[in-house]
């Protein structure tokens, strides 16, 4: 997964109404990069976005009206090539799932599998994360949001470009209900420390002491299993807006 964020922020307003902290520019949570498409991933994408994707628009979403059920919400920033996603939404039937991804590869993979498998609490935004939350997810509505392995743009003067600041987690804040949570993973260890950092210096509130155990709703990845095995470190962030 690919998302950044970009600086020379100044105050801007959302469609619902919340005060947030913007670039003046448009800011944009991802970097474009080129990828190759299969056949299938492309078919899947053009067959199956008119049936679950959802097209951006600068209006609240009724998230209660695009899954036809009342159900705890989570939004998924950034889900590459949509595996996880999938497994998560899956194995969480009672739960709906709104993932977010800019690649028309990650995209059309993530049809292919929501095809296949006949997952019916997943839907799909293709577009910006920041210009979705800002202008279609309401204040108060989600259970939780994921960011799981985000670019950590590993050179200091790259830092800015990072997803997790203190404007972008303001912003989730607003948009999780009382008692839902972040969760941020990486398995870069600096930006692990500065996502703990910000994070706990907002309003939210830490469910662990210091970094958290995986919790069980996120699947490790097979990238994740070999570079464990090879004695790299995974870190998971994850905290919850006081009830």
């Amino acid at each position: 997964m690919n998302v950044t964020a970009s600086s020379a922020a100044t105050d801007t307003e959302t469609e619902n109404g919340s005060a947030h902290r913007f670039s003046s520019r448009s800011i944009r949570s991802f970097v474009l990069r080129q990828g190759r498409m299969s056949p299938a991933q492309r078919r899947c994408l053009d067959e199956m976005m008119p049936k679950i994707g959802i097209p951006y628009r600068q209006e609240a979403l009724d998230l209660t009206a695009v899954f036809g059920r009342t159900a705890p919400k989570i939004l998924e920033i950034g889900f590459g090539m949509g595996e996880t996603t999938a497994r998560i939404a899956t194995a969480n039937p009672g739960t709906d799932y709104l993932g977010i991804e800019v690649h028309s590869p990650g995209v059309g993979a993530l049809c292919k599998l929501i095809d296949e498998s006949s997952i019916t609490n997943l839907r799909i935004i293709q577009h910006d994360a920041v210009e979705v939350l800002c202008n279609m997810i309401s204040d108060d509505a989600l259970a939780g949001v994921h960011v799981f392995f985000p670019d950590p743009w590993r050179k200091a003067r790259h830092y800015k470009r990072r997803l997790i600041q203190p404007d972008f987690v303001a912003l989730v804040a607003a948009k999780l209900s009382p008692g839902g949570y972040l969760h941020c993973a990486t398995d870069w260890e600096n930006y692990a420390e500065w996502m703990l950092e910000i994070l706990s210096a907002s309003s939210l509130e830490n469910t662990a002491d210091g970094f958290a155990p995986r919790p069980a709703h996120r699947p490790p990845t097979k990238f994740e299993k070999r570079g464990l095995r090879l004695g790299y470190g995974v870190w998971d962030i994850v905290f919850r807006r006081p009830q």
